[in-house]
């Protein structure tokens, strides 16, 4: 009996396409059924080859080399996965498999995965695509009953190979270029240039921004206060301390009048539901966590416990044929704290509307929205509890009423000068209740006029006189531009507009996922982290000098989202079948030979500002010191060198005296804990203190993974590490 062969992208997803098949007999990387049997790749299992594979003079790194162009791409095993890519292999031959099912993740990344798996393999056979977005059983079980031919994907697997083959050439031709050209470890890339342009661009406005002065006039009325206002233009801020301290003389004592009384009834719309960017910024501003542990998180929730829909999504809308499922869903996260307000939507009726649904902003996948399995809210970890929290209060708060209120406006004049007074009554608190309380405003309420904003206000009638019993001058200062976060650096490289100077392209830019995709946003940021072009100070993001010169050594054309967009324009052709992936090839490399000669004619030096005066064990070079994400490191100068050893790194033990975590410095038994407080406590008191709590195995096995080895950055390891996060 032939029987069909399922490929998915992971174990764990193989596994839940297993049971819902009915495969139980597992074997050596796949698990077989009467008539499936399933297998997976773990992620990319075939990748492009490195350039030596071409010409083994690209072995050695020279700019005389430059540029790298294959003819043809070649396709090779990655040698870390090689024995499942084998098994996969010999099941794809095997005489009994008479056709194939794609099962990866249903997107552009998930067809390149499974596709180059299959060229690599020289399958022939039938082929066909299941295209599902969440990893329930039903959903599984549906998918199958609407099982696609593989070749309506054929021009999103072309525009896939044509995205990485694009990467490659500029990618790795780019990284090569600087790194031979400033003997350092230097890398470029389409999405990682651009997104550190965007902050070392903030730093230099916030070096060059200088503070001004201004003052806010704040009066006191019986029984709530005002705000003056400038009758022409609307602002409250005056630069003149002159100026204001003359109104403030002016009005002090006098009587005014009530000259305008306005209601007026508001509304204000459920927020749209989850895309993986949305609940990545929301994360890191309510938990801190970084955008790579968030989706960590989320796959979590995807796949294991099945209780989220697929998390690699840039749309916040669902199709229509989701409806139908949303009572169900409901019915399923009525639990706990959930249950009052999952109830109440039930009754009521959900409210769907197109800021919900809406077939024509969903592409590959819709929203983030609860699954319908029942959840056991105790089977979660407290950090996979806090995301999941998040995704079902923002799936109740788009289902609820929308948020009433009547605001009303109060203008007071007094010589000649115009106060005013806002303040509101709520009428309905509709989704805003889901949220009971918590902050979801991403406004400062620091100054005057949001103190002033939603006062509540006593009974006021228009011509009515009103004494002044208190005014006062409040001195502020002007803020330069915010660091970046995690949080708004995720905002930019969705939506980088803003450092974009060509309208058209910005149109184009806006109208896809922007920097990168929901997918692999967290890995670029972190790649920044990992090559040390940037670092961690509390949640902001501040660049390095090696970060800030990089940014003045790459291309211009590297540096802005442009190319970005200019890409999307045509592998969005290509994956509608409007555009020739080998014409796209042919322009990415003639922009390479561009961009290389551009590297090599620069007159740009390269200044090592880390560099310290101890000199490399292995060869003798100055070390420089760094800032990894656990402590400080030092690495060799020489980028061909890769030695590096710890300095210090970051511990989780509290100072006994302050409470606050400690830094470990030192080698073996000369490592001493230090904190900022200014204590110091040698590794052997620190054993001794322990000792009376745990045991030496306890301290050891703490130091230890405390001290775990840090992400390095290699000119080759990393420049060469597939561009998977370009």
């Amino acid at each position: 009996m032939s029987k069909i062969l399922v490929l998915a992208e992971k174990p764990s997803v193989a596994r839940d396409i297993a049971k819902v098949l009915k495969c139980k007999q597992n074997g050596n990387g796949f698990i077989s059924g009467q008539r499936y049997i399933v297998t997976w790749a773990l992620g990319h299992l075939v990748t492009l080859a490195d350039p030596e594979v071409y010409n083994q003079k690209y072995k050695t790194w020279n700019l005389e080399d430059l540029p790298m162009l294959p003819k043809k791409t070649e396709l090779v095993v990655i040698k870390e996965t090689s024995k499942q890519f084998g098994i996969v292999r010999s099941l794809l031959h095997r005489k009994d498999v008479s056709e194939l099912v794609i099962a990866t993740d249903a997107g552009r990344e998930g067809e390149l995965v499974a596709r180059w798996i299959i060229e690599k393999a020289g399958f022939k056979k039938p082929v066909r695509r299941l295209w599902i977005s969440s990893q329930t059983d039903k959903a599984i079980l549906e998918g199958f009953q609407n099982l696609k031919p593989s070749s309506n994907y054929d021009n999103l697997y072309r525009s896939a190979q044509s995205r990485a083959e694009a990467d490659w050439l500029i990618g790795i031709n780019v990284t090569r270029a600087l790194t031979c050209k400033y003997n350092a470890q230097l890398s470029a890339g389409r999405v990682q240039t651009p997104t550190l342009a965007m902050i070392v661009q903030r730093e230099n406005e916030i070096k060059r921004f200088v503070p001004k002065d201004f003052w806010t006039i704040e009066a006191n009325l019986k029984g709530f206060s005002v705000l003056w206002q400038d009758k022409k233009t609307g602002q409250t801020r005056i630069f003149d301390k002159a100026k204001a301290d003359s109104i403030v003389a002016r009005v002090s004592g006098k009587t005014g009048t009530i000259t305008e009384v306005s209601k007026e009834a508001k509304r204000e719309l459920p927020p749209l539901a989850y895309d993986l960017t949305e609940l990545q910024r929301d994360a890191n501003k309510k938990y801190g966590y970084s955008a790579k542990k968030i989706l960590q998180l989320m796959q979590r929730l995807y796949e294991h416990h099945k209780l989220v829909t697929y998390p690699r999504t840039d749309s916040r809308y669902l199709t229509e044929d989701i409806v139908p499922t949303l009572q169900e869903r409901l019915k399923s996260i009525a639990v706990s704290s959930y249950q009052k307000p999952a109830q109440a939507i039930l009754r009521a009726k959900p409210n769907i509307t197109k800021r919900l649904v809406d077939n024509s902003k969903v592409t590959d996948h819709h929203a983030i929205i609860p699954t319908e399995q029942y959840v056991d809210l105790s089977s979660l970890n407290s950090d996979e509890r806090n995301i999941y929290d998040l995704i079902i209060k923002r799936f109740l708060a788009v289902l609820s009423p929308t948020f009433e209120y009547e605001q009303t406006t109060v203008k007071y004049e007094i010589e000649g000068e115009l106060f005013t007074a806002r303040g509101r009554i709520i009428k309905s608190y509709g989704w805003k209740s889901i949220y009971d309380g918590e902050s979801i405003d991403d406004t400062d309420d620091n100054d005057a006029v949001d103190k002033n904003r939603h006062q509540s206000l006593p009974p006021v009638k228009l011509g009515l006189s009103l004494p002044i019993t208190q005014v006062r001058t409040i001195n502020g200062k002007t803020s330069p531009p915010k660091r970046f976060t995690e949080a708004t650096l995720l905002s930019a490289m969705e939506h980088p507009g803003k450092y974009m100077d060509n309208k058209a392209l910005r149109e184009v830019i806006e109208g896809t996922s922007g920097l990168g995709t929901p997918a692999t946003r967290a890995d670029i940021i972190e790649k920044l982290f990992d090559n040390f072009y940037v670092e961690r100070h509390g949640k902001e993001i501040i660049p390095t000098s090696k970060g800030i010169q990089l940014i003045e050594l790459v291309p211009e054309d590297l540096k802005s989202p442009d190319l970005t967009a200019k890409w999307e324009q045509q592998l969005s052709s290509i994956s509608k079948g409007k555009a020739d992936s080998a014409v796209f090839i042919s322009k990415m490399k003639d922009h390479a030979k561009k961009l290389v000669g551009s590297v090599i004619s620069s007159t740009h030096v390269y200044k090592h500002e880390n560099m310290t005066r101890e000199r490399c064990e292995s060869c003798g070079k100055f070390l420089l010191e760094v800032n990894g994400k656990k402590g400080r490191m030092l690495i060799c100068s020489d980028r061909e060198c890769g030695f590096r050893k710890s300095v210090s790194f970051f511990s989780n033990a509290r100072c006994p005296e302050c409470h606050k975590k400690m830094e470990i410095r030192g080698e073996g038994n000369d490592k001493t804990f230090f904190c900022l407080c200014g204590y110091r406590e040698k590794l052997s008191a620190f054993n001794n203190r322990k000792s009376e709590k745990v045991n030496k195995r306890d301290v050891q096995k703490f130091l230890k993974n405390q001290n775990e080895d840090l992400p390095i950055n290699s000119a080759l390891a990393d420049a060469l590490a597939k561009l998977k996060k370009q």
